[in-house]
């Protein structure tokens, strides 16, 4: 049985793209089919096995601290790490939390509905030997901009500028080794890619294909569909592993 390690849910963004929606709660918060999105995250995290969730939160993380609590209501254990001052962006988020992390983890979006087997991934991760395993989508542009090279085993390039030998994107789940993080910048924010880019250079950043298209609310038309997604879902049995 694959012992989970702990998961980091990036939910610090501004998320201007959401216009109104968002001016008084988070995105973590906005209903979604019923619940606040985040219910749903935890339910899918609960069921994959994950039990300690780190919360990278920033703009107005004091509602989902205030909701979400501890974790215990959702039989996890949940951890908070918060930009206070500053936006630190996706690499200086995940810095800040190391020390709630350990010396391997998950990172997900806080926008992000990865309706997936985890176990998989983690195990393709070990086996791997790389120091990073980003998750990919055969997307060929459908869903979004694909932005990534993979040969079926590392990650050969990673951009927000596509080219033609682009034909996956960033599923949206990765996994990390604290490690990665050693040389990363120390005064300034920075984003998660730049951490992407270093591992890619040394070839140290192995792809896991996913067949199963992803679901967003980082946009008005995205959130209008994982709505539609998650009110048809069929729960699948909770594991208490």
């Amino acid at each position: 049985m694959t012992s989970m390690p702990p998961i980091a849910v990036l939910a610090g963004g501004l998320a201007r793209r959401m216009g109104s929606l968002t001016e008084r709660i988070p995105k973590a918060m906005l209903e979604v089919a019923g619940k606040p999105f985040i219910v749903h995250q935890l339910e899918l995290f609960r069921r994959e096995g994950i039990r300690r969730i780190v919360l990278c939160t920033g703009y107005l993380s004091e509602v989902i601290e205030a909701f979400v609590g501890d974790g215990a209501h959702f039989g996890l254990q949940v951890a908070y790490s918060i930009e206070r001052d500053h936006l630190l962006g996706t690499g200086g988020a995940l810095r800040q939390a190391l020390p709630l992390l350990g010396s391997k983890f998950l990172v997900i979006y806080g926008d992000s509905y990865l309706d997936i087997a985890f176990g998989p991934v983690v195990e393709a991760f070990s086996r791997s030997g790389c120091s990073g395993l980003m998750t990919v989508f055969h997307n060929a542009g459908r869903w979004d901009t694909s932005n990534v090279e993979w040969d079926g085993s590392r990650i050969l390039d990673y951009s927000k500028t596509p080219t033609p030998r682009m034909k996956h994107i960033d599923f949206g789940l990765t996994a990390l080794k604290a490690s990665v993080f050693e040389n990363s910048p120390r005064e300034e924010p920075f984003d998660l890619a730049v951490i992407y880019r270093a591992l890619i250079d040394a070839r140290d950043l192995a792809g896991f294909n996913v067949t199963q298209r992803f679901y967003e609310i980082g946009s008005v038309a995205g959130l209008a569909e994982t709505d539609a997604y998650l009110r048809t879902k069929v729960p699948r049995a909770v594991s208490d592993r």
